[in-house]
C-alpha cells in the first residue's frame, strides 16, 4: 500500500545526520539525493525521505502505490473531484527514474498525498 513516506524538518543537515546514524543501525542508507531531499532504504529503493521545510507546522507526504498508471490518473482526478488541490499533474517524473509515473495533490489538511507506477506504459 505504502511505497515512502516524507518528513519535512527544519535542519536538513541536522536531520541527515540522525537519520545516518540512527537507520544505520537497521542496515539502511541515503540511496538517492537530491537538492530537495534525501531517501533511506534497502538496497532495493528508498522508502523513507527527509526533505527541508521553513514551515513551522510541515506537511506530510505520503505516496500509495499505484497498479497502473490509469490508477494514478483516477486518483488524481478522484481527489481533485473531492476538494483537493493539484500539486502535480499525473505524468512521468524522470528525475527520479525513468518509469516514474505519479500524481500529487495537497490533501484539505494540507499533507502532500501521492499515487506512484514505478513501471513501464502498459502495451
Amino acid at each position: 500500500m505504502l511505497d515512502h513516506i516524507m518528513l519535512r524538518v527544519r535542519d536538513y543537515a541536522a536531520s541527515k545526520r540522525f537519520y545516518d546514524a540512527v537507520l544505520g543501525t537497521l542496515g539502511y542508507r541515503m540511496l538517492l539525493e537530491f537538492p530537495e531531499a534525501g531517501g533511506y532504504g534497502d538496497d532495493q529503493k528508498p522508502y523513507f525521505w527527509i526533505g527541508p521545510s521553513q514551515d513551522p507546522h510541515p506537511r506530510t507526504h505520503i505516496a500509495f502505490m499505484a497498479k497502473d498508471r490509469a490508477a494514478v490518473d483516477a486518483f488524481h482526478a478522484k481527489a481533485l473531484e473531492m476538494g483537493a488541490r493539484d500539486d502535480g499533474a499525473p505524468g512521468l517524473r524522470p528525475h527520479y527514474h525513468p518509469d516514474y509515473y505519479g500524481a500529487f495533490v495537497i490533501d484539505p489538511d494540507g499533507h502532500n498525498i501521492e499515487a506512484v507506477y514505478h513501471g513501464p506504459a502498459s502495451p
